[in-house]
């Protein structure tokens, strides 16, 4: 073989490897992450029929009978301060895509209207390394909020989490009743008044613009989704702890504004979602967020 025969061949050979080399994969490691959610009212754990004292303005007792709430792209914060995102479970029983749904409820007693099966946790997989925060949404995804649940995967499938095609979903569902229930006079020229009902908490988008309820909405005014953001939190020893109490704080859960839904249902000229929606950490008509008291590391 000649010189230059041999100075080709290697050269040939050379190449091939750089290419090969050049080709490899690199798969970065993940790790599963199973992120814990409590319910709390008070401080003291929900539980369907259980009553709970010192609630609201007035120091009520409350007896609830429903609890649950949507989740969205849930990311854990490592220590360089980068929002990594947990790729979730796809079970579609109680999550799809990245969205999930928190079940506090168990069917049972004042709650008959919910479902049997809880869920309390958040599954899925994120890039190996160290967290020390956590990052989510208390809402679902505009993509996801507006369609018929009736054709829904699961947990969108949720008729009993669903306002109408236009409003969407309820991001969160508290209902209760109260010991001290009274009614209040209507306005001149208006009907109703009192809290026969309860005080609820729906939180859901508002003033969202569509051909009608049961058509799709291209855009909400009030999207009234809730960033969330706790730190420090270590997914192996720390629950996320929702409690409902800090929301009524500044409420008179024993009476309902005359001509209003029940509590807050998040729509605009409600006087009884004002201190409701600023502990949510929300805007509400001219008055102001405040930081959100419904989440809590523990």
């Amino acid at each position: 073989m000649t010189l230059v025969k041999k100075l080709i061949k290697r050269s040939l050979r050379t190449t091939l490897i750089a290419t090969t080399t050049l080709v490899i994969p690199v798969f970065a490691q993940t790790q599963e992450v199973i992120i814990q959610f409590a319910a709390n009212v008070n401080g003291q754990p929900f539980e369907c029929g259980k009553s709970y004292p010192d609630i609201g303005t007035t120091r009520s007792v409350i007896t609830p009978s429903d609890f649950r709430m949507y989740v969205s792209d849930i990311r854990l914060i490592n220590r360089q301060g980068q929002a990594v995102k947990v790729d979730l479970q796809q079970d579609k029983v109680w999550q799809l895509e990245d969205i999930a749904l928190l079940d506090f409820e168990n069917a049972q007693g004042p709650c008959r209207n919910g479902t049997p099966a809880l869920n309390k946790t958040v599954r899925g997989r994120i890039t190996s390394g160290q967290y020390e925060g956590i990052r989510f949404t208390l809402g679902v995804p505009f993509a996801r909020n507006h369609g018929d649940p009736t054709t829904a995967p699961a947990p969108l499938s949720s008729t009993a989490m669903f306002w109408n095609w236009q409003g969407g979903y309820k991001f969160l569902k508290f209902d209760t009743t109260t010991s001290g229930q009274k009614t209040t006079s209507a306005p001149p020229g208006q009907h109703g008044g009192g809290n026969a009902s309860g005080f609820s908490v729906h939180l859901g988008s508002t003033g969202c613009a569509s051909a009608s309820k049961t058509t799709a909405a291209t855009s909400c005014q009030n999207p009234n989704r809730v960033s969330v953001e706790l730190t420090p939190f270590d997914v192996s020893k720390n629950v996320v702890i929702a409690d409902i109490a800090p929301i009524l704080a500044g409420s008179d859960v024993d009476t309902n504004t005359a001509g209003t839904s029940p509590g807050c249902m998040s729509f605009l000229g409600d006087a009884d979602c004002v201190p409701v929606m600023q502990a949510l950490g929300l805007p509400y008509m001219e008055h102001k967020a405040n930081p959100q008291q419904l989440f809590k590391v523990k």
